[in-house]
């Protein structure tokens, strides 16, 4: 009886919102919106229903800037509420739908954070699967069934440790995960069966060096050792550009790797490869499995 009467108290708040909106807003759709109606569901902590009333305008004012900024803040709210997926959803939504919003870079860093956030916890999403461990099975196992990592399953169920038992549920990343480099904004976008996950600030090569094309991940290494043409350089040593981590490509001699100059992110500034904040090629490499495609543009 509680629930049916809380679920009516909502649906008569989406009505009385509709209805201010009615009187409010829709009368100026032609110059613009009165948004207030809907702010003050948001500062109210009610933004699934701000959400089913700025829907209904989208829907006929689908261009209008102001719809972006109210999105933003029902996002937010949601944030606020610890609804990530839902938050995350509407950050998408702008991005696809509303990229007239004045701090669209900002909806870009908060769906990165939020992509990464969902991605490491346990929180179950359309693109993972709750897997049964069967008697027998390995992390390593499981990963190659899935065509996932071990690092990446470690640390959405929060293991400290290899050991895992016959019959405990796993959550398992489904998706199939791919790399564009942009050269021409230095940047590295990390997709999911085509949609974004996270942007990358990066280096690339000096005078354009880096190769144009696509191509595969092949082996990953933790504190990878620097081979030069003149010596072999110790993961240890501060000398050694490669940064925590070493993502090869196909292609002999290039690849994704650390640094040991983060003040050059940004830059033209390698020999040809793509280099990271040592944190975030960390972050990469938990997600992303070997034979992961990787596509290069100028």
């Amino acid at each position: 009886m509680v629930n049916k009467i809380l679920a009516g108290v909502g649906i008569g708040i989406v009505a009385l919102g509709l209805a201010a909106l009615a009187v409010f807003g829709m009368k100026n759709l032609g110059n613009g919106i009165d948004i207030k109606p809907i702010e003050a569901l948001i500062t109210d902590g009610k933004p699934d229903e701000a959400k089913a009333i700025i829907d209904q305008i989208a829907e006929k004012k689908p261009g209008a800037k102001t719809i972006g900024k109210i999105y933003f803040g029902i996002a937010s709210a949601y944030e606020n509420k610890n609804d990530l997926v839902k938050a995350r959803d509407i950050y998408q939504l702008i991005l696809r739908k509303h990229q007239n919003i004045e701090n669209i870079s900002e909806v870009q860093d908060k769906l990165g954070k939020l992509n990464i956030a969902i991605l490491f916890s346990k929180t179950m999403t359309d693109k993972d699967t709750l897997y049964e461990v069967e008697p027998g099975d390995t992390l390593i196992k499981i990963a190659k069934k899935f065509g996932t990592t071990v690092d990446l399953i470690k640390t959405a169920n929060s293991l400290k440790n290899d050991n895992i038992k016959a019959r405990s549920k796993l959550k398992i990343s489904k998706a199939k995960y791919k790399i564009l480099v942009d050269k021409s904004q230095n940047v590295l976008t990390l997709l999911r069966d085509d949609d974004i996950i996270k942007v990358y600030r990066v280096s690339t090569g000096e005078n354009n060096s880096t190769p144009v094309g696509n191509f595969k991940i092949i082996n990953k290494i933790i504190d990878p050792v620097w081979y030069t043409e003149k010596a072999i350089v110790p993961a240890e040593s501060p000398d050694n550009v490669l940064g925590s981590r070493w993502m090869g490509f196909n292609l002999p001699g290039y690849g994704i790797h650390g640094t040991t100059s983060p003040e050059k992110i940004g830059q033209q500034a390698t020999k040809g490869c793509v280099r990271m904040l040592n944190a975030e090629v960390e972050e990469l490499y938990k997600i992303i499995p070997a034979g992961t495609e990787v596509t290069i543009v100028d």
